[in-house]
């Protein structure tokens, strides 16, 4: 990848500008299900995105509660332009054990997508799938979505969080 790749790339219409877009401090609702109809809990997660890397990286740190414990969890998000890809590194303290789960996938209609897969360890060791959409409706607001992939192929919503701005960035100018 080259530096003007790059550059390109965090112009305005680029991938790596619409990642920039979403740092910030964020609020929001924290909803999780483990089979569909109501959600099995709901509460608030607030976030800190920032850009790392010079821009190319952006890092989530975030809090909440679930099930009256506190969670925390990171994610690293990245478009990579040699592949063409989203990818994601994500571990928290609820939802991934001890692991970190690593995804990749495309972007279309300004939605990043990323599937990755884990380990059922109570139902036999299948792996089932994991797929993270990211997306930023406007400037105030950011949806993550995630879903849960059955070995099978079923795919059902898990978890949804949807963000609303506390504060911007500072800017570095």
């Amino acid at each position: 990848m080259s530096k003007d790749a790059f550059k390109r790339s965090a112009a305005p219409g680029g991938v790596h500008h619409q990642l920039a877009a979403m740092a910030g401090d964020w609020e929001g609702r924290f909803r999780l299900w483990f089979e569909p109809g109501p959600p099995a809990e709901e509460s608030v997660q607030r976030g800190r995105i920032r850009l790392v890397g010079g821009g190319r990286f952006l890092l989530h740190e975030y809090e909440g509660r679930c099930g009256g414990e506190p969670v925390e969890g990171v994610a690293l998000w990245a478009y990579h332009l040699d592949n063409q890809a989203f990818e994601c590194a994500w571990g928290e303290s609820f939802g991934t054990g001890t692991s970190i789960m690593f995804s990749t996938g495309p972007v279309n209609d300004g939605r990043f997508a990323a599937l990755g897969s884990y380990r059922d360890s109570a139902g036999g060791g299948e792996r089932w799938g994991w797929r993270t959409e990211v997306s930023q409706p406007d400037a105030q607001h950011l949806d993550i979505r995630m879903f849960n992939i059955t070995p099978a192929g079923q795919e059902a919503l898990a978890v949804e969080v949807n963000y609303r701005r506390v504060s911007a960035p500072e800017r570095k100018d």
